[in-house]
């Protein structure tokens, strides 16, 4: 019972974070057209890190947002790899 609600509320933050890092993206979207005070690029990859990169990287591509800054896609790529090597380690543990 207790492995169980712990899958769920796993489940539940990963739903979370990667809703709540699409509607930023989207937001900064919107600022970045009207002028308006953008969401700060550090506090965007800290979502990612959080666990909201695939959520980063889906908003990149229907926005088309933050798609040739550099220095921003190499902090996102970066992320997205360490969280695939540190799940394909947990996964090989668990299986």
């Amino acid at each position: 019972m207790e492995q169980n609600s712990l899958l769920w509320n796993a489940i539940i933050y990963v739903w979370a974070i990667n809703g709540l890092t699409l509607v930023l993206f989207a937001w900064d979207k919107l600022c970045a057209r009207w002028k308006w005070r953008r969401v700060p690029e550090h506090f965007l990859l800290w979502l990612a890190v959080l666990g909201g990169s695939p959520a980063a990287y889906l908003s990149r591509w229907l926005f088309r947002h933050k798609t040739k800054k550099q220095p921003f896609s190499r902090w996102l790529l970066s992320i997205l790899l360490f969280q695939i090597t540190v799940g394909m380690i947990l996964a090989g543990k668990y299986l």
